[in-house]
């Protein structure tokens, strides 16, 4: 799946869009600012909560980290794990503010 630019997360949230947006940061950094409605799997964990995200492997998973990188890793794992449709937010949260 092509990741997603900032803009184009923000015009879908703005058209109401039921997404699903996980943010792999450490928890003290989603504590300080978060994407409104998303939810914090660190990257570290993300082998641990597979089974919790099990009935989300055909729908569209959008993961993000401060800059790209950890998110990237991300959704190569996901990827890996059979997850099908897992796009990243293209310069991480740092650019989704600035956008």
């Amino acid at each position: 799946m092509p990741d997603i630019t900032p803009a184009e997360l923000k015009q879908r949230q703005a058209a109401g869009e039921k997404l699903t947006i996980i943010d792999v940061r450490e928890t003290w950094e989603n504590e300080e600012a978060r994407i409104e409605g998303s939810q914090n799997i660190p990257l570290g964990t993300l082998p641990q909560k597979l089974d919790d995200l099990d009935e989300l492997k055909n729908q569209e998973i959008i993961v993000h980290c401060k800059g790209g990188g950890r998110s990237s890793s991300a959704k190569a794992f996901l990827s890996q794990q059979g997850f099908m449709n897992v796009r990243n937010l293209v310069g991480g949260f740092q650019a989704y503010q600035q956008a």
